[in-house]
């Protein structure tokens, strides 16, 4: 069903909204230093956001708002629902962290994450160019602030400062590139777009010179190479809480915004940016593997891994565009949705555990601050095991299984070239192997070098660790989130 004024796609963006307006007036009448009261809110905001979202996307109905502006289907709510929990879940990871490190002066930390939730919502849910503006900046100038949110620690404002400059140069990037696109074929609508570029009736070289300018800007977000510089410094320099809410959801809402700028806008043009993505993918895959082999800092290892892990999704989603059987591409497109949201789920794990070790004074962010984890919590230990398994993409993890999706589509085209791309992604995957599996060796063999008692509240153990069950469940079973992911793209793919 497609009613194209209906509020109904805008319902979870005003939830949003309101809420982060209301808890910014309950923060006024809160006077305790851990602000409970914002943080119930917020994780009650986000599950109920979860659920309103997760029902939608059951429902299966596609819904237009704004004249078009903004669309509501499956995919968009799905991906709304896991951005929902992985906030809600960063948020339980973060309330010790924050408490500790002055960071809770108001309620900033839990609005500005609400408010860099709904830049992700109007960026998911985004159908015309200037929506996909807007949504991108409310998401990462919420980021930046994020950042720096710990006013007296100089790393973190450094930190903030290499991510503003460089995050302003890749939105204009974007933005230079969607106005060559708009001045080209006149329609800020993303199907309209999609009509005037598939008319080929406009001159080719001009939509080329705004596809790239376009997929540098979608290559920043992604933090693949050559656009990665800002990556390890701000992994590295900001809160652990802070990396974790930035290297986590946004990841959901970057892909929705290649599906939504490449696919259902710009895939006549798709020989032109398929070759630029396949450029992107190798030199991600290459210099975020070996680079991470030389780090001794834990999150900065996670950055260049991070490099590494989206260059597959870059290769899920050119491998969409080489048969023009519309299965073929679902089963592409999936895949590379299947990625990211098993990436995510990975993401808060591993920056999780980071977390929980980090103590007042402490951040524990050194690989050698892991040694001897198993002696101290065999639990703990086990759990960022299954996390590093997974990133290296070791069965039975969900890693694996995610991998395995991207390297079948590749495959599955029958093209030498994607077939010999697949293979560099595994030889790229062994390396990676390699400073995964010395975090485990660290963990299980060194002598600790403290012996003081792990302690964490009820909350975040309990989430830990479901989160990091789900990994190995969903390595074990993937069926529900494949088919979960295959029948959102095909019916995005149908409106």
């Amino acid at each position: 069903m497609i009613d194209r004024f209906s509020w109904m796609a805008v319902y979870p963006e005003i939830v949003l909204l309101v809420m982060a307006c209301v808890i910014t007036l309950v923060d006024l009448l809160d006077r305790n230093p851990r602000r409970l009261a914002a943080y119930v809110l917020s994780i009650l905001t986000l599950l109920v956001l979860a659920v309103l979202t997760g029902t939608y996307a059951r429902g299966g109905q596609t819904w237009y708002g704004f004249e078009g502006m903004v669309v509501s289907d499956p995919m968009t709510n799905w991906l709304k629902c896991f951005a929902a929990l992985a906030v809600a879940v960063s948020l339980v990871y973060a309330r010790t962290y924050v408490t500790g490190r002055g960071m809770l002066r108001g309620a900033e930390w839990y609005v500005l994450s609400l408010l860099s939730l709904l830049g992700m919502y109007v960026l998911i849910s985004a159908n015309n160019f200037l929506l996909v503006y807007l949504g991108l900046e409310c998401m990462t100038l919420s980021g930046y602030a994020l950042v720096a949110l710990r006013r007296d620690h100089v790393t973190s404002i450094e930190a903030a400062m290499k991510y503003f400059v460089l995050g302003a140069m890749a939105s204009g990037f974007l933005l230079y590139g969607l106005s060559m696109l708009y001045g080209a074929t006149g329609t800020l609508d993303i199907g309209g777009v999609f009509k005037a570029v598939a008319s080929g009736q406009i001159k080719h070289q001009v939509l080329v010179f705004g596809v790239v300018f376009v997929v540098a800007g979608l290559a920043f977000k992604f933090g693949a190479v050559p656009f990665h510089m800002w990556l390890p410094d701000v992994y590295e320099g900001a809160p652990t809480a802070v990396t974790l809410m930035i290297g986590g959801a946004p990841k959901l809402a970057a892909f929705a915004m290649a599906v939504r700028l490449l696919v259902e806008g710009l895939l006549p043009l798709a020989i032109d940016w398929q070759q630029m993505l396949a450029v992107l993918a190798v030199a991600s895959l290459l210099i975020g593997n070996l680079a991470a082999i030389a780090q001794t800092n834990l999150k900065r290892m996670l950055a260049y891994s991070t490099i590494a892990q989206m260059g597959f999704v870059l290769l899920g989603l050119m491998a969409g565009v080489v048969n023009h059987s519309a299965l073929a591409a679902a089963n592409a497109y999936s895949s590379a949705m299947f990625y990211v949201v098993a990436y995510v789920l990975t993401t808060l794990v591993s920056f999780g555990i980071i977390l929980l070790l980090s103590r007042e004074g402490f951040e524990s962010e050194e690989i050698v601050d892991f040694a001897g984890l198993n002696q101290r919590s065999p639990l703990y230990a086990g759990l960022m095991a299954i996390c590093l398994f997974s990133l290296a993409g070791i069965p039975p993890m969900v890693g694996f299984q995610a991998k395995l999706a991207v390297l079948q589509a590749l495959v599955s085209t029958g093209l030498p070239s994607y077939i010999g791309l697949a293979v560099f992604a595994v030889m790229m995957s062994l390396v990676g192997a390699f400073y995964y599996l010395r975090v485990v060796k660290v963990m299980y063999f060194d002598e600790p070098l403290s012996s003081a008692p792990i302690q964490a509240p009820f909350d975040m153990r309990a989430v830990l660790s479901v989160n990091g069950l789900l990994l190995l469940v969903l390595g074990i079973v993937p069926g529900s989130l494949m088919a979960l992911c295959a029948k959102a793209v095909v019916q995005m793919l149908a409106t």
